[in-house]
């Protein structure tokens, strides 16, 4: 393999496992949060009581999963300097600031809230504590904001001029705005509310199929993760056709590859307004696979989402064993869906690093061939370790319920008993 394949290799591999824990991050927290605020407000106190303990248990697993996958993120930016030094050199000026907003809001403003979240159980006032849970949320997605309004810089330049072979920001007001990220974020939200909610209806119907005893605490998890998963994987669907008309301006080629139509004419396109060069898509297969992936599993989820609403209607979901292992089957279809529009996303921009201005080629650092090939072997190895770890904790503490995974002290903080965060 080239450098340059090695280093494609090397941030596809690692962002794309990142990914994975992106994408529950984000769509557990709104749900723990919704948990939260019913369990603070709700005037049965039998009820509070079930509800603040699935709010515990949810938001444990939310915790791994975050924990874990700080780690992952922590050095995804180290290698733009380490594999990419001609994409600082180039749109450092542009790329940067989102770049840094990202990191002071995931590592800074969101662990702060989330934090005090934890510790906060059974000190902080009702209203205080669950304003901190939707401040977590908020900033979640406030950082995925900042990280798609990077990319949306990659995907379609806005903003920006170049002077002296660099870019510098001109319109920060058009980088914010830049329809390939505002779009993105839209669907990226719906996807990772389609992801969390899946994943916690698929979690609470093994419990059913397997006879739980807690049937309180997972048929209310059931019905909220079944219909968060329904409504939002209808809309995901519709918002990724709203991409298209975008793409068709800004990456014909991408398109073109899509449909097997016009390549030729796009190519010609493409020479004559960027000059002589191969724009046809390296790996042009793996976008075709990814759309595929993503149509069929985002009907197939959309489709078993509405019927699985219907068949809460007087349990029928929790009383059919067949039906609730269907459901359990079903958690990582919104995982896999998600890495294929990750691939399109990224494999559509090719030969491209910055769509129009600068080369992937163009964009490597000058490191040998043997300094990527072991940069990268190590890289996949320790994150694919940290998946493994996520994924065993996670299933392991989903299996053994409740009871086992108690998030926060079970009450009001005392001399003899301390607030336990673990």
């Amino acid at each position: 393999m080239s450098a340059a394949d090695l280093a494609r290799l090397q941030f596809a591999a690692t962002t794309g496992i990142h990914w994975l824990f992106v994408i529950l991050t984000m769509g557990l927290v709104p749900i723990v949060a919704i948990m939260h605020t019913t369990a603070a407000y709700t005037r049965d106190p039998a009820r509070a009581a079930t509800r603040e303990r699935m709010t515990r248990f949810w938001g444990r697993l939310y915790l791994i999963n975050y924990a874990v996958g700080i780690a992952t993120g922590i050095v995804m930016e180290f290698q733009f300097g380490l594999s990419w030094s001609g994409l600082s050199a180039f749109a450092g000026n542009v790329f940067g600031a989102p770049l840094a907003l990202e990191t002071l809001i995931a590592f800074f403003a969101e662990s702060t809230f989330l934090g005090m979240w934890i510790f906060g159980w059974g000190r902080l006032p009702r209203g205080v504590h669950v304003t901190l849970i939707w401040l977590v949320a908020l900033t979640a997605y406030a950082s995925g904001y900042w990280i798609l309004v990077a990319n949306g810089f990659l995907q379609h330049p806005v903003g920006y001029q170049v002077r002296d072979g660099a870019a510098h920001l001109t319109d920060f007001a058009a980088l914010l705005t830049n329809p390939s990220a505002l779009i993105a974020l839209a669907h990226v939200t719906l996807a990772a509310l389609t992801t969390g909610g899946v994943f916690v209806a698929g979690v609470s119907a093994y419990h059913f199929a397997r006879g739980t005893t807690e049937t309180g605490l997972f048929r209310g998890s059931l019905r909220l993760g079944t219909w968060v998963a329904m409504v939002a994987s209808f809309f995901v669907i519709i918002v990724g056709d709203l991409q298209i008309p975008l793409l068709r301006r800004t990456q014909p080629m991408k398109i073109a590859v899509m449909d097997d139509s016009g390549v030729a004419q796009v190519q010609a396109q493409l020479v004559q307004q960027y000059g002589p060069g191969d724009y046809t898509l390296p790996g042009a297969a793996w976008l075709r696979i990814s759309m595929d992936a993503m149509t069929i599993i985002g009907n197939t989820v959309s489709t078993i989402t509405f019927i699985a609403v219907i068949l809460l209607w007087k349990d029928w979901l929790v009383r059919r064993r067949p039906l609730a292992w269907l459901m359990t089957v079903m958690i990582p279809f919104p995982f896999v869906a998600s890495v294929g529009g990750w691939v399109f996303r990224e494999v559509g921009r090719q030969p491209w690093l910055v769509y129009g201005e600068l080369k992937v080629a163009d964009a490597l650092s000058p490191v040998g061939t043997t300094a990527l090939a072991v940069s990268c072997a190590t890289f996949i190895a320790v994150f694919v370790a940290l998946a493994l770890t996520n994924w065993t904790l996670l299933i392991r503490l989903a299996r053994r319920g409740p009871d086992a995974t108690q998030l926060g002290a079970p009450g009001p903080a005392t001399e003899d008993r301390p607030v336990l965060a673990f």
